[in-house]
C-alpha cells in the first residue's frame, strides 16, 4: 500500500504532508513555521538534520539535508573536488560545503508549478534520496578529510557501494 492512500491530499499544504509523513515514520520533527518543518532522521553513520520549506512565489518545495562536517583546512582542495565528483553522479538534487556553518549540506527543489500538489510518496522518496546520497558518499568525504584519502580513492568507496543485504 502506498503513503499516498493513507493521507487525503486534496488542497493540502505540502508542510503537512510532511508532518504526517514525519509522524508515519516516526521521526522526531519541529514545525518551524507554516511553511517550515525541520526534523532528524537516524542513518546508518549518523543523524541527518532535514529541512523542507515551502515557497509559494516559486511553487518549490526546498529540502536540504545537513550533518556537521569541520574538516582540515589543508583538506578542502580535496574535498572540494571530491564534492564535485560526487555531485557528476547525483541526477537528483547536489551537495555543498557552507564552511561557516561547517555543513556538508544536499539540497533538492520539487518545482510545482502550475498549482500543481505534491503527493506523499513524491516527498518520502526525495526524504529517502536525500538521507541515501548523505550515507552514500559520507563514507567518502571522512576518508577525504580526515583519511587523507586522494578523491579517486575516496570515490571508490562510494563507487563501489553494495546494494541490498547479505
Amino acid at each position: 500500500m502506498s503513503l499516498s492512500e493513507h493521507f487525503s491530499t486534496d488542497d493540502l499544504h505540502p508542510i503537512d504532508i510532511v508532518e504526517h509523513l514525519a509522524e508515519h515514520h516516526e521521526w522526531d520533527f519541529d514545525r518551524v513555521a507554516d511553511d517550515q518543518i525541520a526534523m532528524a532522521v537516524e542513518g546508518q553513520w549518523r543523524t541527518y538534520s532535514i529541512t523542507l520549506a515551502w515557497s509559494p512565489n516559486d511553487e518549490t518545495l526546498r529540502l536540504i539535508c545537513t550533518f556537521e562536517m569541520d574538516p582540515p583546512k589543508d583538506r578542502m582542495a580535496d574535498l572540494y573536488e571530491t564534492l564535485n565528483a560526487t555531485n557528476d553522479m547525483c541526477w537528483a538534487g547536489a551537495f555543498s560545503y557552507w564552511s561557516a556553518q561547517k555543513l556538508m549540506v544536499w539540497r533538492y527543489g520539487l518545482v510545482l508549478a502550475g498549482g500543481q500538489m505534491a503527493i506523499p510518496d513524491q516527498i518520502d522518496t526525495m526524504i529517502r534520496a536525500a538521507v541515501l546520497s548523505a550515507e552514500r558518499f559520507y563514507p567518502a568525504f571522512q576518508l577525504v578529510a580526515w583519511g587523507n584519502e586522494t578523491p579517486e580513492q575516496a570515490m571508490g568507496v562510494a563507487i563501489a557501494e553494495a546494494y541490498g543485504r547479505a
